[in-house]
């Protein structure tokens, strides 16, 4: 079995896998991408996954791990394994604000398009992805509300307790959550520039 989690880039996907890897799951990470201001307690990530789409037989070497697969790439998972897919989701308007304060704190060039249009286009994109993972009988997934991570660690940890079917060290994945880095709240976006309230 491999572990995946999956979701759209800033939607969790870098907290949970810190959860997972204080329950006692092995992460499959490189170490290459090192924590930031973004995500000071780093982002868990295999670089080599970014070849799935030309190497697809890769992510044997994640057997018994868990392993981060940004959405757009979840297709190219080989039939060949058995997954269980923990998918965050998390608010559009979040994940879109996030992603510009990332780019920004990088210097990068941002976005050509509005936030609303990036929303469409992500939302437009989880759509065809949800109707293409319907039919992929080697993965069991399991949704994740951000928020509800948040919220209710204690629920969700042992929700995924009960996914995976392995025992899992709840205490230690719960203190994992720290809302104080929880800095882009859909509450807090101004309706009009969606600027950010950088005090949360």
């Amino acid at each position: 079995m491999i572990t995946v989690v999956s979701g759209l880039p800033r939607s969790g996907t870098s907290l949970m896998m810190q959860m997972l890897a204080a329950g006692g799951l092995e992460p499959l990470t490189d170490g290459r991408r090192g924590a930031d201001a973004s995500n000071p307690r780093g982002y868990f990530e295999w670089e080599k996954v970014k070849t799935l789409p030309q190497q697809p037989n890769c992510i044997a070497e994640a057997e018994g791990k868990a392993v981060k697969v940004i959405s757009s790439l979840l297709p190219s998972l080989p039939a060949a394994f058995h997954y269980k897919v923990i998918f965050l989701e998390r608010s559009l308007t979040e994940v879109v604000a996030s992603q510009a304060c990332m780019i920004q704190k990088l210097g990068a060039q941002a976005s050509a398009l509005a936030p609303e249009a990036m929303e469409r286009a992500l939302h437009a994109h989880l759509k065809q992805l949800k109707a293409a993972l319907r039919s992929r009988r080697e993965m069991s997934i399991l949704w994740v509300e951000h928020q509800d991570v948040l919220r209710d660690p204690q629920r969700v940890c042992e929700g995924l307790q009960s996914f995976l079917a392995v025992a899992l060290n709840l205490p230690a994945m719960i203190a994992q959550v720290d809302p104080s880095l929880y800095r882009q709240r859909e509450a807090n976006l101004l309706p009009n520039n969606r600027e950010l309230d950088v005090s949360l």
